[in-house]
C-alpha cells in the first residue's frame, strides 16, 4: 500500500463538495475548485464505488485530513487487473472516505487523477473533462 498526504486541499475550507459515479469535486467560495476523476485512455474503467460518510460534512470547516490510499494491484473475478484507491478526508464535522475501482486489461492506468483549477501550467486538462466537472457543479448549485 502506498499512502500519499493531499496537500492542496489540507486545511482548506470549502464551500461545497459535489460527486457522480466518475467525479468527486471540491468548490472554493470563489468558484475555484480541486476535481478528482481519471481521464481514460482506452480499455480501462475507474469510477467511485462508494462513498462511506456525509460530504457535507466537508463543506464550511477546514480540510483536517486529506489521504489517499493505492493498494498493491489485485486482480478481479476474471482475472483482470484492478486498483482500488481510498481517499480518506475529515473536518471537526465528520470524516468522509470516497473508495474508487480501477480495471484494465493490464496495459492502461487505473490511477485516479487530480486537477486544480486555478491554472496550474504543469497540467493539462482535456476540455471534455472540464465541461463534465463544470456540468457537475452548475447541477449541484
Amino acid at each position: 500500500m502506498e499512502t500519499n498526504i493531499i496537500n492542496i486541499i489540507l486545511n482548506e475550507t470549502f464551500a461545497k463538495v459535489v460527486s457522480d459515479d466518475d467525479r468527486l469535486v471540491f468548490v472554493r467560495e470563489d468558484g475555484s475548485y480541486v476535481a478528482f476523476y481519471h481521464r481514460q485512455v482506452c480499455c480501462e474503467n475507474v469510477y467511485i464505488e462508494s462513498i462511506v460518510g456525509d460530504l457535507s460534512d466537508l463543506v464550511g470547516s477546514p480540510i483536517l485530513m486529506a489521504e489517499e490510499v493505492i493498494s498493491d494491484s489485485e486482480y478481479d473475478e476474471s482475472g483482470d487487473p484492478c486498483t482500488w484507491t481510498f481517499y480518506k478526508f475529515a473536518t471537526i464535522k465528520g470524516y468522509v472516505d470516497v473508495r474508487w475501482l480501477g480495471t484494465s486489461n493490464g496495459y492502461y492506468s487505473e490511477s485516479v487523477d487530480m486537477y486544480e483549477s486555478l491554472n496550474d501550467p504543469t497540467y493539462s486538462i482535456t476540455t471534455y473533462h472540464k465541461t463534465k466537472i463544470e456540468a457537475l457543479i452548475a447541477n449541484n448549485s
